[in-house]
């Protein structure tokens, strides 16, 4: 079955982009050789998020050569969730897709994913079944996934990451989503659109190491967590509750021990861990809900969830796509 388009069907890559200068011009051969397969008419965002390399040079470089690319500038680094989102915000394909600039997302793996969404997907997500990162790597997503399916009471694949491709009334519904604490695979999964999985090649990194350190992850998985689930609060209040029927335990062994003339020990340590334990589990407990009311108070301030230094692209055309209309009305607030 072939899979050639009509001229008039619009696809939107987005690329947030993190320490891979050298990658870029790669990327970018690789994507133009694979969407031409499709359709000329197609779009490729890179959002550079304040890299500390030369990506932003690159980019331009790019959108000189190639006005189908439009580069945006971060004013600084903001995290890769929202770059994706300041991407989502700026697409106008039928189709987008999302990946990673690093080409361990392999551009080639597309047309797969397309060819899944042509048996009524909505979503097609890329699932890495043989992920070519370190052992660390590994390691610390296996973690983060493990504790972020039991807080959140849901099944989460640490195969799946943000490579995927997404009908655009599924990405009309996440730009609505404007909470500062983001975690794309989920928010897309929220929607509850029809979804596929699609086992993908894994390539190992070409360039460069992961932007994210052990510190980096840890803020991710903590924000990721509170933003989705209410858990950690309700296990507190288990924990609560559980400390509370031992001290309840304890104080009836001792009455029975002294009704039976039975003498214990004299002495205070045993009074002195209690009193430690119980403080320091009062001041956990408080900690866990002041992030949760620090989080509150994020959200309440409603600053933007980026800011743009430069938009740099060359116009194609000032009109939307026709297959657009019917949603253009819908989604012109956030463009």
């Amino acid at each position: 079955m072939s899979l050639k388009l009509e001229n008039r069907l619009l696809f939107s890559v987005v690329v947030p982009t993190y320490g891979c200068e050298t990658c870029l011009f790669s990327l970018y051969n690789r994507l133009k050789n694979t969407l031409e397969t499709f359709s000329s008419n197609f779009e490729i965002i890179l959002i550079n998020d304040c890299s500390p390399d030369g990506a932003w040079h690159v980019i331009k470089q790019l959108v000189e050569t190639d006005p189908r690319v439009k580069g945006i500038n971060f004013s600084r680094n903001f995290g890769q969730h929202i770059a994706i989102t300041a991407g989502l915000d700026q697409a106008q394909g039928e189709w987008i897709v999302v990946m990673d600039c690093d080409l361990q997302d392999q551009p080639e793996e597309i047309p797969n994913l397309y060819a899944k969404t042509l048996e009524g997907f909505d979503i097609v997500l890329a699932q890495r079944t043989q992920r070519q990162d370190t052992l660390f790597k590994r390691l610390t997503s296996k973690a983060f996934y493990r504790v972020l399916s039991y807080l959140t009471d849901t099944y989460q694949d640490g195969s799946i990451a943000n490579f995927g491709i997404y009908h655009y009334k599924v990405i009309c519904n996440v730009i609505r989503m404007r909470e500062r604490m983001r975690f794309f695979p989920i928010m897309v999964r929220w929607t509850g659109f029809k979804t596929a999985f699609l086992p993908v090649q894994h390539e190992a990194r070409a360039e460069g190491k992961s932007g994210y350190s052990l510190k980096k992850l840890i803020y991710l998985a903590t924000d990721t967590i509170i933003a989705f689930s209410d858990k950690p609060l309700r296990l507190s209040i288990k924990l609560g509750l559980t400390i509370s029927f031992l001290s309840l335990v304890a104080a009836f062994t001792i009455i029975i021990r002294a009704l039976l003339g039975i003498k214990g020990i004299t002495g205070w340590p045993s009074l002195i861990v209690s009193v430690w334990f119980t403080s320091g589990m009062t001041i956990f407990l408080l900690g866990v809900i002041g992030i949760y009311v620090a989080r509150i108070f994020q959200e309440v301030i409603a600053r933007p969830l980026y800011i743009i230094d430069e938009i740099y692209s060359r116009p194609i055309s000032t009109s939307p796509p026709l297959w657009r209309k019917s949603h253009y009305e819908f989604s012109i607030g956030f463009k």
